[in-house]
């Protein structure tokens, strides 16, 4: 039972960040383009690779969750 409880804990804070940071990459991001329509081509990238970095924190915490023993 306590496994499963540690097991949770880990994904649960593991993900609570980059949600958090996922949001407000996007919600900037829309921000700029619609101050700036003709800059969202050089804002597209950044935008994804800041979003993929985010992501691969939260695929950490998956890996940390699913190697609790």
């Amino acid at each position: 039972m306590d496994i499963m409880l540690a097991k949770a804990l880990a994904i649960a804070i593991g993900s609570f960040g980059p949600a958090i940071a996922i949001g407000l990459i996007g919600s900037k991001a829309m921000e700029a383009i619609g101050r700036n329509p003709e800059a969202s081509g050089k804002i597209l990238v950044p935008m994804l690779l800041s979003i993929a970095f985010a992501e691969a924190v939260a695929i950490y915490a998956l890996v940390i969750a699913f190697s609790i023993n």
